[in-house]
């Protein structure tokens, strides 16, 4: 029996000291100093014990880092001590929409490899925008020891980045009559771009590269990038290249799997010339996700490009617009504009812009991806707090410039793979054993929009949108 794909992960304990959503604050005058089963002893997360930030056990407040807010040690302190706040810290972390839980889940994430859980459950609201106003069905959890990351079956997440032959040809002696194009597979539909801002040194490349390589999967680069350090990991690099400049660039195409040209008039001209450089060479088309990206990407999928790689804005939406929609609705836009044109099968589409969680992999491929690309949050699981000082030339307080590539690869590993089993999880629920057949399956989600227009529109009419800011 083949070996079940599987990620290593190990701790990668943090080099600064994380901000903490908790904090606690004891009155410690009134602390009795002799209860042999402490609160602190007893939690179960073991909080108190692999707190990063409690330098001194003298401190305070306490920091919490890893805390579930399950409240236990307030409420069975015997002395009544404790009491627990918001760090006012944790709530300047990032912005809008890289806001300081999704970072801080990030880092616990990278940090342990493990699915996130908040023991106080989900406070916040039930809906929102963008991937937030889609439910993932859960229907089919009905055999645990079967399914999800614990069960005995195989649950494949693998996806092809190559173009596939809609028939096949036959002789009369029942010999194929037709050359098959390679197959280009990735064991999981998440790839790594250079993102657009960020101390990005050497060792911040070859931290996300080492990852890339040690997974399987990809990462888009452009030449200024190369380096004799980074050029080890060539089979893991997908070059991005102009029609302009590729032939620059001879040798870095013969050393990968899979090129990438920036979209552009009558590029399909250029494919035969990259191939020539080297045969069965995969090829993807670079263009931004703009209201004529649907149309682009109808008649590309008629040429003989493998893959449409089309970028979003850092915040997951649509970009070049004065109203510009989520991610979620672009998405679904291209995918079923090819369903109409019956080319979907014959292409892959990569989609980048804001991929921030595990489940906005999951609800992408649930609206028609066939994976994502992420980069953003790359920055977030080596340390990044998304201050953006880097923007305006100050230093950076992680000092991501000096991430030893051993550490960084080891942390983005370990964020992938609480993905991953995340993936595998919502796959379980939905009774799918293929990464490939969750593509455009929206009959295993509820989308708000769709309820609230059957639910409420006759009751109250259709919601009037003027535009998205």
């Amino acid at each position: 029996m083949p070996k079940k794909y599987a990620i290593h992960t190990k701790n990668a304990n943090p080099r600064f000291p994380p901000v903490g959503k908790y904090a606690t604050v004891e009155f410690r005058e009134d602390c009795a100093g002799c209860c042999s089963a402490c609160v602190k002893k007893k939690c179960v997360y073991g909080i108190f014990k692999e707190n990063f930030l409690h330098w001194s056990s003298m401190q305070e407040p306490e920091y919490l880092y890893i805390c579930k807010g399950c409240y236990r040690c307030v409420q069975d302190c015997t002395k009544g001590i404790f009491s627990m706040s918001i760090n006012p810290e944790y709530r300047a972390l990032g912005d809008e929409y890289w806001d300081p839980d999704i970072i801080s889940s990030t880092w616990a994430q990278a940090h342990t490899g493990r699915i996130p859980v908040s023991g106080a459950g989900y406070r916040g609201p039930f809906v929102g925008q963008g991937f937030d106003s889609i439910w993932t069905d859960m229907s089919e959890i009905v055999r645990p020891t079967r399914d999800g990351i614990h069960g005995r079956e195989y649950i494949n997440t693998t996806v092809e980045l190559s173009r596939r032959p809609t028939r096949l040809k036959f002789n009369q002696d029942m010999s194929l009559a037709m050359d098959l194009p390679p197959i280009l597979e990735v064991p999981l539909p998440v790839l790594f771009q250079k993102p657009e801002f960020g101390v990005l040194g050497e060792g911040v490349l070859l931290s996300v590269l080492k990852a890339a390589a040690a997974m399987g999967s990809l990462m888009f680069l452009k030449p200024e990038d190369y380096s004799p350090a980074v050029a080890q990991y060539r089979e893991s690099i997908v070059p991005c290249l102009t029609a302009q400049d590729y032939s620059e660039h001879a040798d870095m195409i013969r050393n990968s799997r899979m090129v990438e040209l920036a979209y552009g008039p009558s590029i399909e001209r250029e494919y035969s010339r990259l191939r020539s450089i080297k045969p069965g060479l995969a090829i993807a088309v670079g263009m931004p996700l703009d209201a004529a990206t649907a149309d682009r990407a109808l008649a590309l999928a008629q040429t003989d490009v493998d893959t449409i790689h089309l970028y979003g804005s850092s915040h997951g939406r649509e970009v070049d617009s004065n109203a510009p929609r989520y991610m979620k609705d672009m998405i679904r836009q291209v995918h079923l504009k090819l369903l109409q044109g019956r080319v979907r099968d014959k292409i892959n589409l990569v989609f980048s812009g804001g991929m921030a969680m595990a489940e906005h992999m999951a609800k992408s491929l649930i609206c028609g991806a066939d994976a994502v690309a992420v980069d953003v949050i790359l920055l977030v699981a080596l340390e990044c707090r998304l201050c953006y000082r880097c923007k305006e030339n100050k230093p950076c307080p992680v000092k991501l410039e000096e991430v030893p590539p051993e550490w960084g690869a080891q942390r983005i590993l370990n964020l992938v793979s609480s993905w991953r089993n995340q993936l595998i999880e919502v796959m379980g629920a939905f009774g799918i054993r293929e990464a490939r057949r969750v593509r455009g399956e929206t009959g295993r989600s509820l989308w708000f929009e769709d309820l609230e227009k059957e639910n409420f529109g006759p009751l109250f009419g259709i919601r009037k949108v003027a535009g998205i800011g």
